[in-house]
């Protein structure tokens, strides 16, 4: 499924052909922090790992970066060293991207603020050094010094890469809303080609990709860095990244803000379905602002939301049928399958709903694909070369290893259709089949579905956006109410995650508790 980032430049966190980005692994206790798996059911909770630092990890805890210059003015980088298994310490290390901002001044420095995009599969170094070390507000750069680490497997630690430029180009076209069963045929075969890329191309580190792993780095960094406590901004994905830090540390949960927030109870299946459900919301604001502009091509200021969708979805059955021109060197066309991810690409941000109407127009009137082409590649994060980030690897990886498939085939997708078109006329059937990916994953889930209570840990900051496309409302208010510390600071707007996207009463509320530790009272709303 789908989803993304933060404010600015926002990825998705899962795309076309991906399932969705919140997913669990149930820890033991033990010290080699080893996973069991349990039954599918909210009443399990992620436990604590022991607070004495194993003897075995001691040298990745004392190591020392060695920071250079990476090109970028104002930055450092090094590279950090994690136990591939942390299960088995001495079998091999995974080496990590980190960088780093310092702190500008004036006032007294707070230590290091870790920072998440999310994804699965966002490169937090590309964030740190593309806006947050440089957009965040001022008096926070002034007091923290800016740091961010690639999670394993994900952009300059150590990729997981699945298939080359061309062969993504074909995966991303495939469509999914098969009419027929050689179409279903089709489908399948395309998301078992994806999971055999992985495979073969990366196949150790396919087993060591988890959140919980990715957790524990981060709790290696810490210490590097020299904090008694992890202080964290983390978006989409990064809220369920940080919720497990909190979940496997409390005692080392310093102030952390959870932005777009994850349900973590949830399993795969329910995930994607109320996920679907929030693209409707979110297509349902922007239908109603679409047809209040006369370049509309969806209808007029008598069009219902509910119209303007059946419009869009007779636009997209065309595209079934015959594709557009698109103006693409590489000779890509626009079908159902990209358009769809063009739109939903727009359902991100509101700011880009004028360029979805442009795009829109050029597709419907004038048979010009090039708008939605370019939405969707700047989704899956496709550059002009015909080169894809390996963000959509990365996404899967993280994804089929952390939950259990929503489908294990194509009859449990069709008996679940009726559910996802009920959640979106719109968008329902095609994010129905994108669900099936994880059914041919080539190893293993290690996760189940989980609550996290983080007993003991300090004031957790869990913000929620009411017409939030990825990361529908409901969840921020679960793991609000799931984490023992947790506080609920609400936006009422549209958009994928709120800090940083306008709101002076949001952006007032999280800085105050980044550099005073204050917490916003119960039930805090913004608009």
């Amino acid at each position: 499924m789908h989803m993304r980032r933060t404010p600015r430049p926002i990825r998705p966190l899962r795309a076309s052909g991906v399932l969705l980005a919140a997913t669990a692994l149930i820890v033991s206790g033990c010290s080699s922090g080893s996973s069991t798996t349990t039954a599918a059911t909210t009443e399990a909770v992620l436990t604590a790992l022991p607070s004495a630092t194993p003897s075995a990890l001691a040298p990745y805890y004392g190591q020392k970066l060695n920071w250079r210059s990476c090109g970028v003015p104002g930055f450092e980088c090094a590279t950090m060293k994690a136990p591939r298994d942390y299960a088995k310490p001495g079998a091999g290390d995974v080496r990590l991207a980190v960088s780093r901002k310092k702190a500008t001044g004036p006032g007294k420095r707070l230590g290091s603020l870790l920072v998440n995009p999310g994804g699965p599969g966002g490169s937090a170094v590309g964030y740190l050094q593309s806006y947050a070390g440089i957009g965040y507000p001022a008096d926070v750069r002034a007091r923290y010094d800016m740091v961010a680490v690639d999670p394993r497997g994900v952009a300059r630690s150590e990729p997981v890469e699945c298939l080359n430029g061309r062969a993504m180009d074909a995966y991303t076209q495939t469509d999914t809303t098969p009419d027929d069963g050689r179409e279903t045929d089709l489908l399948v075969e395309a998301f078992k080609k994806f999971a055999e890329g992985c495979g073969a191309q990366s196949p150790d580190l396919l087993r060591h990709v988890s959140t919980v792993e990715a957790a524990r780095d981060m709790d290696i960094l810490r210490a590097v860095l020299g904090d008694e406590k992890l202080t964290y901004v983390g978006a989409s994905y990064g809220t369920f990244l940080g919720a497990t830090y909190a979940g496997l540390y409390p005692d080392r949960a310093g102030r952390l803000v959870l932005d777009g927030a994850l349900d973590p109870s949830l399993n795969a299946r329910k995930l994607n379905e109320e996920q679907t459900a929030g693209f409707e919301t979110a297509f349902q604001s922007f239908a109603k602002d679409c047809v209040r502009h006369s370049d509309c091509p969806l209808g007029d200021a008598g069009t219902s939301p509910d119209e303007v969708g059946r419009n869009l979805k007779a636009f997209f059955r065309r595209l079934d049928k015959e594709p557009i021109p698109a103006g693409d060197p590489d000779g890509r066309k626009l079908g159902e399958a990209l358009a769809t991810t063009g739109v939903i690409a727009a359902m991100y941000d509101e700011t880009a709903w004028p360029q979805l109407r442009d795009a829109l127009t050029s597709a419907m009137r004038n048979n010009d694909g090039a708008g939605l082409l370019a939405l969707s590649d700047s989704y899956y994060e496709r550059d002009a070369d015909g080169q894809y980030a390996n963000l959509m690897s990365a996404n899967a990886a993280v994804n089929c290893l952390d939950l259990p498939a929503a489908f294990s085939g194509p009859d449990q997708v069709e008996q679940s259709l009726p559910a996802f078109e009920k959640a979106s006329p719109v968008f329902g059937e095609g994010l129905a089949w994108a669900s099936l990916n994880c059914a041919y994953w080539p190893v293993k889930n290690t996760g189940e579905p989980h609550r996290i209570e983080a007993k003991g840990a300090a004031p957790i900051l869990v913000v929620g956006t009411t017409r939030d496309p990825a990361t529908p409302y409901p969840w921020a208010q679960s793991l609000a109410s799931q984490l023992s510390s947790g506080r609920l600071l609400t936006y009422v707007g549209d958009g994928h995650t709120a800090y940083g996207r306008g709101s002076t009463c949001i952006d007032s509320t999280i800085n105050r508790y980044l550099l005073q530790g204050t917490p916003p009272e119960k039930g805090k709303r913004c608009s």
